[in-house]
């Protein structure tokens, strides 16, 4: 019986350069590793029959064409970001397989951080960097891993440890860390080289497989290109110079001895969400229908004004009280560095959906606090939006014919009730109250249950309800 030699089932079967077009040559140049790696982590994928549950993560860099490759799920993330981008995979896809495939420039510069925190946590996934000590796709600048004396486009006279530091190594830095189960470094060089890079890149996947946790290859490859060499003399290079610096072994191998990681937990019910936000949600004196939750209109906020006004606090107010109606919140930051004066909104997702994002750039919703904030956020909303004007310190009338804007002086509310921080309450009233998205009465239970200053308590309700009267008397 013959032996049939055929492409790995993890490729596509044509690799396409340039999709419409007769162009279907590699992508790579001549020599370079990483035709080598992708063959190696084909085999793997269709040996541990894992392809069709594979996420592979391609960031920039020459390592960004995997896609044109692997036919498995693709991911591309922005520079140095893949192991960010593999923790958010890995949490929402438990049952997946992540590869986060990385070049040196790429995972050992912008994305130090991203690397070493997933390590640090244990993510169980895999990571395959591909180390040929430059900048290969960008003009072969010098890069973390560039080696004493190496010539580079930025380094015309040889990296000099006095100057621009020591060469980087990413296995031994990962190696120490307590969580990852396997680090090793391999080469694909020659046939041995090759056969134990493979065994590498299988066992790495096992380990996800089988859910140990963080696995680690790192594979010396050649640029020829970048090094500016025939292909032939900088797959030798690696074999008489880079294995002198990096050298190809293991440095960590504990799966055998480790458990498989516990799942993550799926659902987190909603007292354990009350719970870690130091709520108390079991008290309040209402129960809004499952009815009134189906036929919620998903509000999209920005409340924006300066700090002191209480802008953050009037946007995490909103979440839990939508949380207690039992919607989705998101709440999203931004704000200056002042303690008072400075600038602050941020973006607030209700809905009764899963939200795909809390940063909210098309809102139909904003609370305007200051002149400022309603000058840079009534353009971005949506036709048919709300505006709450705080009529007392914003002087102008809206601009936009196509939205509902109504004014209430919020700030003058609260001062004249002697507790002008509550102004943020009184401009959560007022958009309750006009919108009737959920009742004022069930914004007072819940401040009722959960308000940490309980001797300015009955303050807060006197602004609630006086923003709620004025706008039913002036505005409806």
């Amino acid at each position: 019986m013959s032996n049939i030699i055929k492409k790995p089932s993890g490729f596509y079967d044509t690799f396409e350069r340039r999709p419409g077009t007769d162009k279907k040559n590699t992508h790579y140049c001549p020599g370079c590793g990483h035709g080598r790696v992708h063959k190696l982590i084909a085999e793997a994928l269709e040996t541990l029959d894992i392809a069709d549950n594979t996420i592979f993560i391609s960031p920039v860099g020459c390592t960004v064409f995997a896609y044109y490759y692997f036919d498995t799920g693709n991911i591309q993330a922005a520079h140095g970001r893949a192991p960010a981008v593999g923790t958010g995979l890995r949490r929402s896809n438990q049952d997946s397989m992540i590869i986060s495939y990385q070049g040196d420039g790429d995972l050992g510069a912008i994305g130090t951080a991203e690397i070493i925190h997933a390590a640090n946590r244990g993510e169980n996934m895999t990571v395959i960097f591909v180390n040929n000590t430059i900048y290969g796709m960008t003009g072969g600048q010098m890069a973390p891993t560039t080696m004493e004396g190496q010539i580079t486009a930025t380094t015309p006279a040889g990296r000099n440890h006095n100057d621009q530091g020591y060469a980087i190594k990413m296995a031994e830095i990962i190696a120490t860390m307590k969580a990852p189960v396997f680090v090793e470094r391999v080469a694909v060089s020659d046939s041995k080289n090759i056969m134990k890079a493979k065994k590498a890149i299988n066992r790495a996947l096992k380990a996800q497989k089988d859910k140990k946790g963080f696995s680690f290859v790192e594979i010396l490859s050649a640029c020829p290109i970048g090094w500016k060499m025939k292909p032939v003399d900088a797959i030798k290079r690696i074999n008489t110079e880079l294995v002198e610096y990096f050298p190809v072994q293991n440095f960590k191998d504990i799966i055998d001895e480790t458990e498989p990681k516990p799942r993550i937990k799926d659902v987190i019910s909603d007292n354990e969400i009350f719970t870690v936000l130091g709520m108390n949600n079991e008290v309040l004196d209402f129960k809004p229908s499952i009815s009134w939750s189906k036929n919620f209109k998903e509000q999209k906020l920005r409340i924006a004004g300066f700090g002191g006004q209480g802008v953050l606090m009037a946007g995490t107010t909103l979440g839990y009280l939508a949380m207690a109606h039992n919607l989705n919140a998101t709440w999203l930051p931004s704000y200056g560095p002042e303690m008072r004066g400075g600038t602050a909104n941020c973006h607030v997702v209700l809905s009764n959906k899963k939200i795909g994002t809390p940063v909210v750039e098309k809102p139909n919703v904003l609370i305007a606090m200051n002149t400022p904030s309603y000058d840079i956020f009534e353009p971005t909303l949506v036709p048919g939006s709300l505006v709450i004007v705080n009529s007392s310190i914003i002087e102008r009338k809206a601009k936009r014919k196509d939205v509902t804007t109504i004014y209430v002086p919020v700030t003058d509310i609260a001062k004249n009730l002697d507790i002008q921080a509550g102004q943020n309450m009184a401009a959560i009233s007022a958009y309750l109250t006009y919108s009737g998205i959920m009742e004022v009465d069930n914004l007072i239970a819940l401040i009722k249950t959960n308000f940490k200053k309980k001797a300015l308590l009955d303050k807060n309700i006197e602004v609630i309800k006086k923003a709620q009267e004025y706008v039913k008397e002036n505005c409806m």
